[in-house]
Order: structure tokens, then C-alpha cells, then sequence
């Protein structure tokens, strides 16, 4: 009599022992869902939405502790140990990041405080190197080191505030930390606005300063770049013997009345040592010219528009046949998408081409370098000849023509500044296209003469 009593107890004591969620199932006929430890179910999306955040953060933290070893070693002992995996992991890290930045505009739930800095730090670092790669160029070791270092310590920063026990259990993210719901439009709507109302016109503004001082500082102050546009400084140089030379900034492109103001003020008892790599063997494969940027532009072309009626010209430049193979190699590169344009036949051209080991050292050594040192021995030359001297040369050349004379007896004595683009200009144009009509007029006349 005793053993049914006690079977009867043990079937009451398995079915209070079934979870009411099992029973259900069983008694409806649909599949369990069984919830977490926690007794809450973490829906799918932000089961996804932590594995990206977790991913991001991981990978941030791999970046900057990546870089900042690779840094210490090529800063302190001159070895690149890391860069191969550095810059692979940089590069995974920087698109995880761009989605995530996505996110924080679709869903609340991302912790913006967080990921913000992560996502913009990329970015924001790139743009604050800008001044250094402009005024200390040979710090700039010292301070991709320093951003490597900071971005190890924003990465732990996150971690440490949004850890697991233990603290590298993944995911790394906890789901306490996603509020809010899955999807918002004014969140979406905030979002588009700060970017495009914001943060992207003031990364365009800070890229225009930034242009700003590198022009001014590159060129000496021989040129200016401000939002009217692009202006030049002539200066005049003269020697306690009376002799004069006028430094004349040139741009490739610009207003066709920046050139005729040019050729009008040249007085005629001057010489024009004039500026223009001649090609007697004919290495270039395209003719050197600007007239498809010019056209683009909606600006006249130097070559066309400048033309110094009253004093005398010499030709003052090297011929090609000076260079280095490797640099002509670049000029019929450069030239190539000058005369045809960039279509898909240049791209795979450019694409193709593959330059020899430090080609930009010989490079600046024969385009700038070696051209100066020329018109330096052109301009001792013609001093013993004539006394006014015009050099109209590019921008680029003046600094180091401006050392040479200078370290040759002439001292400045004027200044006066000439605007060779005007920014928004509806004139360019229409001034650009009378102007060539008239040049090939009076081309065409002085031919005939």
C-alpha cells in the first residue's frame, strides 16, 4: 500500500518540477524558447549589435597597441618589426569603425559617449596632423607615436568602463550598456544634421586653412590663398650697383587678366628670362600643357596668355634631356592625364606605372633643384649685359631664386601683391575665352607679319 502513495507523490513532484514555459510548449504543440540565466531574452538585433561594438572596440584596442609598439621601435631603435600587421589591422579597425559610425546615426542603442570618440578618432588625428606635416615634417615620427599612445589609452578607457567580469569575456560590450530603442528618425534626422550641417563643413573649412598656411609657408610668402583666391607678390631686388631684379610668382592657370596686368607692367628696356623646359630630342611622349585644366576651370592658360610684347625674351630653362630618366618617365605620366584627361585608359596607365625606389628625391633634385641653378648661372650672365632683369618663373622656384640673389649683393626693396585667380568669378570664363581668341588673333597676325 505504501510504494502507489509514493508514486503517486513523485509524479505531483515531476510536474511542479517542469518550467512553465516547457509545459506550455508541450501542451500547445510550438517549439520552446528558452531564456537566458538571467531569466530576461536578448533580442537577436542587439545580440548583433553587441558583436559589432565588442568587434570595433577589439580591434581599436588591437590598432593601438599595434601602433604604439611599432612606433616605440621605429622612434628608439629604428626597426619596422610591425608594419605589415599594423597597417592590416589599421585598415580592418578603420572600415569596423566607419560602420559603427553609421549605427550611432540608425539606432540609439549605440553608447554614443563611448563610440564617438572611437569611430572619429581616425579621422579627427589625420586632420591635426596637417600643421605638423606643414612646419615640422621631421617631427612627424614623434607624433604618429604620440597618437598611437592616445588611442591605446582610449581604447582601454572604453574598456575599462564598460567591462565584464572577467574583464576580456566576450562579448566586451555588456547589453546594459545599449539604451534605447532599436531605431529612431529623429535620432536619424540629428545625425544627418551634424554631419552635413557640421563636422563636414568644418573638416572642408580647417582643410582650406590648413592649404592656406602650407601655400604661405612653402612659397616664402610668394603666394597667398585665401577665400577671394590665389595671389602672388612680386618683389624687386636691387643691387648697390643699380642693377634690378623683379621675382615674378607665375601659376600654369589663371585669370587672363592676372597675366595681361603682368605683361603691361613689364617696362621695355627689361629682359624676360623666360621659363619653359624645351625638348630638342623630343623625350616627352605629350607636349607639356595645361589648356584641359585651364578649360575646366574656366581660367586662361600661361602659355597662351602670356606674352611680354615690350622687353626682351630669353629662354632661361634646361632641355629634357637633362633629366633623369625616371623623372621624364613621370612627366610623360604626369602629362598624359593633362592631354587626355582621367578616364579609365589613363587610370589603368597610372595604375600600371610603377616607379623606381626613390624616384621623388631625383625628382625635386631635376624639376626644381637643377632648373634653379640654371637660371641662377642665366641670371649672372645677363647682368653683365643689361641692368633690369624680370624673372616670371613658378611659384615653387622663388624661394630658392630669392636665397641666391640675395646671397649675390641685391637686397629687397618693394613689394606689391597681384591676384591670379579670383575664387566664384563668373568673368573667368567669358575673359578666358576672348582673350585666346584674341591671342590666336594676334598670333595669327605676327605670323604673317
Amino acid at each position: 500500500m505504501m510504494e502507489p502513495e509514493k508514486r503517486e507523490t513523485a509524479t505531483e513532484h515531476n510536474e511542479t518540477a517542469v518550467p512553465p514555459l516547457i509545459a506550455s510548449a508541450v501542451a500547445t504543440g510550438s517549439p520552446p524558447v528558452f531564456a537566458p540565466v538571467n531569466g530576461s531574452r536578448v533580442h537577436p538585433g542587439r545580440q548583433l549589435l553587441l558583436f559589432i561594438l565588442s568587434t570595433c572596440l577589439g580591434l581599436f584596442l588591437m590598432d593601438g597597441l599595434f601602433s604604439a609598439i611599432d612606433d616605440s621601435l621605429v622612434l628608439f631603435f629604428g626597426v619596422h618589426l610591425l608594419s605589415g600587421i599594423r597597417a592590416l589591422v589599421a585598415f580592418v579597425a578603420l572600415l569596423v569603425c566607419v560602420l559603427v559610425y553609421l549605427l550611432i546615426g540608425i539606432t540609439p542603442a549605440v553608447p554614443k559617449r563611448w563610440f564617438i570618440p572611437i569611430t572619429l578618432f581616425f579621422p579627427v588625428t589625420q586632420l591635426l596632423l596637417v600643421p605638423v606635416l606643414i612646419y615640422a615634417h621631421g617631427r612627424m615620427q614623434e607624433a604618429e607615436w604620440a597618437i598611437s599612445l592616445c588611442e591605446l589609452g582610449i581604447g582601454l578607457t572604453v574598456l575599462f568602463a564598460t567591462r565584464r567580469k572577467p574583464l576580456l569575456k566576450w562579448p566586451l560590450i555588456k547589453e546594459e550598456w545599449l539604451k534605447g530603442r532599436g531605431f529612431s528618425w529623429i535620432n536619424l534626422l540629428g545625425f544627418i544634421l551634424i554631419n552635413c550641417g557640421l563636422l563636414i563643413p568644418l573638416a572642408i573649412s580647417y582643410l582650406f586653412f590648413c592649404g592656406s598656411l602650407a601655400v604661405g609657408h612653402f612659397s616664402d610668402g610668394f603666394v597667398k590663398l585665401d577665400t577671394r583666391g590665389l595671389t602672388v607678390q612680386l618683389r624687386d631686388y636691387v643691387r648697390s650697383d643699380g642693377k634690378t631684379i623683379k621675382l615674378v610668382p607665375m601659376s600654369h592657370v589663371g585669370d587672363a587678366g592676372f597675366y595681361r596686368e603682368l605683361t603691361q607692367s613689364f617696362p621695355s628696356n627689361s629682359v624676360v628670362l623666360l621659363e619653359g623646359v624645351s625638348d630638342e630630342k623630343n623625350l616627352l611622349t605629350n607636349k607639356i600643357t595645361y589648356k584641359r585644366m585651364a578649360s575646366s576651370l574656366g581660367l586662361a592658360e600661361q602659355q597662351k596668355e602670356f606674352r611680354p610684347i615690350g622687353p626682351k625674351r630669353v629662354p632661361a630653362d634646361v632641355d629634357v634631356e637633362q633629366f633623369a630618366g625616371s623623372t621624364i618617365d613621370v612627366l610623360n605620366m604626369a602629362m598624359l592625364v593633362h592631354s587626355r584627361g582621367l578616364n579609365l585608359e589613363t587610370l589603368r596607365l597610372l595604375m600600371d606605372y610603377g616607379p623606381p625606389p626613390n624616384y621623388e628625391q631625383q625628382l625635386f633634385r631635376d624639376i626644381l633643384e637643377k632648373r634653379n641653378e640654371h637660371l641662377v648661372d642665366e641670371i649672372q650672365l645677363r647682368l653683365t649685359e643689361y641692368d633690369n632683369l624680370i624673372v616670371p618663373w613658378g611659384a615653387a622656384h622663388m624661394p630658392g631664386i630669392a636665397r641666391e640673389i640675395q646671397r649675390a649683393g641685391f637686397q629687397l626693396a618693394d613689394k606689391r601683391e597681384i591676384q591670379a585667380i579670383r575664387f566664384g568669378s563668373r568673368a573667368n570664363r567669358a575673359g578666358a575665352k576672348s582673350l585666346n581668341g584674341g591671342s590666336a588673333q594676334a598670333s595669327e597676325s605676327q605670323s604673317k607679319q
